[in-house]
């Protein structure tokens, strides 16, 4: 068998189990952290379930090189597409999801069966969710549905109870560390940060290698956040200002989400912890600030990031949000 998805061994031990026992469910949902290797898990279980030989995927038949090249006509993905103004969103709507309805209701043009991927399937907007609903209530014959999500309980319950959930953990540091200096020859220092920057996410540690420029748009939100410990409010306004017009809403997530780790860092070292940091190569900056701050001060840093994250992603005004957070950090 030719997966390429690497670890969560139990997942691709269940999903091979259940296509050769032909005891597919027509929908499965996919969950876990950004990075984590769902996107790589759901595409080998869709080749797996357009293949045609005896242990799928072989890598090897007209299918299966069809559905790695994404021209399978038995294959449909679905993902958010960007749009706004001031600040860009990804979503999925309801128009392209109506036209997935219409495509798997047709029958199978070179397969048994039609496979649908809806990828980060918890940014779709109301009417696309209930679109889906009703064909998950009532699937088409030799259809099968692969969701993806961070969080089942950001989809509609009734959605979540349709599918069958597989949740994706972090694999070990040295798993990831191992996996990219074999798969991927990144030299053993890099691969050591990289699995330790990455929290276990293998799909998120290969992205930031193959991205020449990622690791120094992560060197410079961090010293963005040394700086703005100390800084004025006034500066802390301008920043966020200057934030806010970077028109992604997902890159302005990925920021804090960056910087929540980096707090996370500080509450361990005050609270003197054992835990293993997530940005080591900044040991030397997370000892100061904790020397500074208490651990409840940190703690409600981690707070605030977090309750930020969850207001951008109802669409509040961005600037405002930033605004207030950096209002609330502790003054270094």
């Amino acid at each position: 068998m030719s997966w390429n998805t690497l670890g969560h061994s139990f997942a691709v031990e269940l999903l091979a189990r259940d296509r050769a026992q032909l005891r597919l469910r027509h929908a499965y949902l996919f969950t876990g952290p950004n990075g984590v290797g769902k996107r790589t898990l759901v595409h080998d279980f869709a080749c797996a379930l357009l293949c045609e030989a005896p242990e799928p995927p072989c890598g090897v038949c007209r299918a299966c090189h069809l559905a790695r090249k994404e021209i399978h006509p038995d294959l449909f993905t679905i993902a958010p597409s960007e749009s706004g103004k001031r600040v860009r969103t990804a979503k999925i709507r309801i128009d392209p999801i109506r036209q997935l309805i219409y495509d798997l209701s047709l029958r199978p043009i070179e397969s048994q069966r039609r496979v649908a991927r809806l990828v980060r399937f918890d940014t779709a907007n109301v009417e696309a969710a209930n679109a889906l609903l009703k064909t998950l209530e009532e699937p088409p014959n030799n259809v099968i549905l692969l969701l993806t999500a961070e969080r089942a309980d950001d989809l509609l319950p009734t959605i979540v109870s349709r599918c069958e959930v597989i949740a994706l953990r972090p694999m070990p540091l040295e798993v990831v560390r191992d996996a990219l200096i074999a798969r991927w020859l990144v030299p053993a220092e890099r691969a050591d940060l990289l699995a330790h920057l990455s929290g276990g996410r293998l799909g998120w540690a290969v992205r930031m290698h193959q991205d020449e420029g990622a690791l120094e748009a992560r060197a410079q939100r961090l010293d963005d956040l040394a700086r703005l410990v100390s800084a004025s409010r006034v500066e802390r306004f301008a920043y966020a200002e200057r934030l806010a017009r970077e028109g992604s809403l997902e890159k302005i997530q990925d920021t804090l989400d960056l910087w929540l780790s980096f707090w996370r860092d500080v509450m361990l070292i005050a609270a003197r912890a054992t835990a293993p940091l997530a940005n080591p190569d900044r040991v030397s900056e997370l000892r100061r600030l904790a020397e500074a701050i208490s651990t409840a001060q940190a703690q409600a840093v981690i707070v605030a990031l977090r309750r930020s994250g969850e207001l951008l992603e109802r669409n509040v005004n961005t600037r405002l949000a930033l605004e207030v957070l950096l209002l609330d950090w502790p003054r270094v």
